[in-house]
This record gives structure tokens, sequence and C-alpha cells, in this order.
């Protein structure tokens, strides 16, 4: 996979969408800015951050990821194979359903996945030197630079949706601590129902990650 890094750039999501539609990726490729000034998160709001962060965005094709990956929950697939690394790292990060990274109550960051055309693209912010008052920096030291090159070049053998989900079964009681707001109304996860599909039943509605 080819991995670029840039100084600046306003997303690095937004960037890499518009290079799979126009055809100047075609492969494998993650980009990485040292500074991102008008990242896309969850829900149409905006991720920024300061220099020392993360702002990640990697594009594979639908072939190298596994048949029983349900596309509306890419988001849960990805995180979980991040938080699994950082873990090996020596990181107590947890995760947040759908895709977000916490320590204790505090937000650390989060993963956004859009399909385009035959690619996904994963997007990945994280404070891991700076954090506004209310979220909180990783717990761990490692730099944009170590977590790429750590992170990014191994990703070939794709474990199935089936072994990831296991997994994320257990991770899901974390979640049960918080809420989310769906159609305007702030429902608490604790009676949530998790899906074999990544979705959560909650109040007679079923949700999906929106990312």
């Amino acid at each position: 996979m080819e991995i670029r890094f840039i100084d600046e750039i306003n997303s690095t999501h937004v960037w890499l969408c518009n290079a799979i539609k126009s055809k100047d990726v075609t492969e494998p490729f993650a980009l990485y800015a040292k500074m991102q000034s008008d990242g896309v998160g969850s829900r149409g709001n905006t991720w920024q951050g300061y220099e020392g962060n993360l702002f990640l965005s990697f594009a594979l094709p639908s072939f190298m990821l596994p048949n029983d990956l349900p596309h509306a929950s890419a988001s849960i697939y990805f995180s979980q194979l991040l938080v699994e690394f950082l873990r090996q790292k020596g990181s107590l990060v947890r995760l947040k359903w759908p895709n977000d990274f916490y320590l204790n109550d505090k937000k650390v960051g989060g993963i956004i996945t859009a399909k385009i055309k035959d690619f996904f693209v994963i997007s990945v912010g994280m404070n891991l030197a700076y954090a506004k008052k209310e979220h909180s920096v990783l717990d761990i030291s490692i730099t944009p630079h170590e977590l790429v090159n750590d992170f990014i070049p191994p990703l070939r053998d794709f474990p199935s949706w089936k072994h990831i989900f296991s997994k994320y079964k257990l991770e899901f009681q974390f979640s049960q601590n918080f809420g989310i707001h769906v159609e305007g109304e702030y429902l608490l996860l604790k009676e949530a129902k998790l899906c074999p599909d990544g979705s959560i039943e909650i109040e007679g509605k079923k949700v999906y990650s929106s990312r």
C-alpha cells in the first residue's frame, strides 16, 4: 500500500474520496497529515485538531475485505482492529458504539467509513498529543508516523466479520454506560440490544452506524 504524508489539508477523508471518484487512486492507498483544518466527523460534525494528533484516511478495495462484512458496520470492524492494535501498544482505550474511542468517559477519537465505487475509505481522527477540555489524549506515547507505519502495512489478511464481532460484543458492554442521539432523541445504550450485523435495537428502532 502506498502511504503518503502531507503537511496540511482540509480533510484527508474528502481528498481520498474525491481521488477515488476521479480515478487518481486505483490501488490501496493511505494519506495522513500533520494538520487538518476541516475534517469530517460523525453525524455531519467536523473533526479538527492540533499538530501531533492523527489525521489519517486509507482506501481498500472491497475484494480485500471479508465477504461477510456488513457494509453499514465497516466503521465497527475497523474500530475493533485499531483498538486491538492500540492495546498491544499498552493503551487502555475502549470503544463506544459504533465508532468512537474513549478513555473512561472522555472521547479520544473516532473512525468513519465511506463506500466509494469499489473501495472502502476509512478515516481516523485521534488525539495523540492535544485535546480540548471535554476530550482526552491517548494514554500511550506514540506519534502519527509511528502509528501509521505500524498499523497500516500489516493490513492484508483480514479476519472475518464473525470473528471481529465476537470481540466487539464484549466491547459493547462499555457502550452501555453512554447514550446516543436517534432522530433528535437521546437514548441510553444500556437499553439497547446489539444485533449480529452491528446495528442496535433500541426503543423499537433499528439503528445502524451512520458512518
